[in-house]
């Protein structure tokens, strides 16, 4: 795969059982469903405030990303926030989760974002490449 190969673009419908497969790939603590995956798909394409991108190759979804603006009350405005980011195996350090990143990063200026973070435990080498800084410990607390 070449860079010219990879296309990142806005998840569309028809993108939902590839989507669904990294989506597996990707679960630790929770097993995606079907029924939840494809109730919340079509609303997160319409939410104003999300985005859902993809990373295309040869006709097929190898990596998406999955992010949101919401504002702040300390950042004086909207920050933005990767919930989500997948590669597939078998298709990583060939620049797909550079280029979706980046794209969110354009998105995120345009919606007046302050700044983007997201909580990982993978590839700290990966995120400081990009400019990505450690900035504070993450805590989660299972409810189901």
């Amino acid at each position: 795969m070449t860079s010219d190969d990879l296309h990142i673009r806005r998840a569309e419908p028809s993108d939902a059982d590839e989507i669904f497969a990294l989506a597996r790939e990707f679960g630790l603590t929770f097993r995606p469903e079907r029924a939840a995956f494809d109730l919340a798909f079509p609303q997160l394409l319409e939410n104003k405030d999300a985005l859902v991108l993809t990373a295309v190759a040869e006709g097929r979804v190898h990596g998406y990303l999955l992010g949101y603006v919401h504002l702040t009350l300390f950042a004086n405005g909207p920050v933005a926030w990767v919930e989500e980011a997948m590669v597939q195996t078998g298709f990583r350090r060939q620049g797909i989760g550079r280029g979706l990143l980046e794209e969110f990063e354009v998105w995120a200026r345009e919606k007046q974002a302050g700044y983007v973070a997201l909580a990982t435990r993978r590839a700290p080498e990966f995120y400081r490449a990009l400019g990505y800084e450690q900035s504070a410990s993450f805590y989660r607390k299972v409810l189901r």
